[in-house]
């Protein structure tokens, strides 16, 4: 799309514009755009929405906004093709998020199968984290992303077992070994103190 904003991370902040458009809770629109506005700050872009006929998420440099009038003055812009522009409305959505979520769940069932119950319910939370945050297929998340489902999302939300614990990052292997996809690992720098501190909970 453009040699400034990796095409992922357009992707992904396309993926959470549109979930929070579609949302009916304001909170969790909220919580998207937010997820969206970070991302899009760690690569020093901005998002806008522009309204004038079908909208249009527009990904543009910060440095292009103007902090005292809160305006882009395009006519002082050397290279627009910085920007990127994504129709939101009046094209179908690249995404069908109910399929992804039904092939991610038919996916833990299959790692349950093969396996057993601790992994196949290690998969599932794996399905609905995928399904829920980021409405997108499991094989698609990246290590960062792995990394706050083990660090954040396991331990905050689903209360897993002290078994469940244990094999946490192995079950993670073998949900991506049973898609036939290569495992992209967890973010280290994050996960690991918080998958410590939840055996540490559990044992006590």
């Amino acid at each position: 799309m453009t040699a400034d904003l990796p095409d992922d991370v357009a992707e992904d902040a396309e993926r959470l514009t549109r979930l929070a458009r579609k949302t009916p809770d304001e909170n969790e629109a909220t919580a998207y755009e937010d997820r969206r506005d970070d991302l899009l700050a760690s690569h020093e872009y901005r998002s806008r929405i522009r309204n004038e006929g079908d909208a249009v998420l527009v990904l543009h440099p910060a440095e292009w906004h103007d902090s005292e009038e809160g305006v882009i003055r395009t006519d002082q812009i050397d290279d627009l093709s910085r920007a990127v522009e994504i129709q939101l409305e009046g094209t179908a959505d690249p995404d069908d998020w109910e399929t992804a979520d039904a092939a991610n769940r038919e996916l833990a069932e299959a790692v349950r199968e093969e396996y057993d119950d601790v992994h196949g319910e290690n998969a599932r939370l794996l399905a609905d984290f995928a399904g829920n945050h980021y409405a997108k297929p499991i094989t698609s998340l990246t290590p960062a992303e792995l990394a706050e489902f083990s660090s954040e999302y396991v331990v905050r939300n689903a209360w897993p077992t002290e078994a469940q614990t244990a094999v946490l990052e192995e079950s993670l292997e073998l949900v991506f070994e049973v898609a036939d996809e290569p495992y992209p690992g967890i973010e280290r720098e994050t996960a690991q103190p918080a998958l410590d501190d939840a055996v540490g909970e559990d044992s006590e």
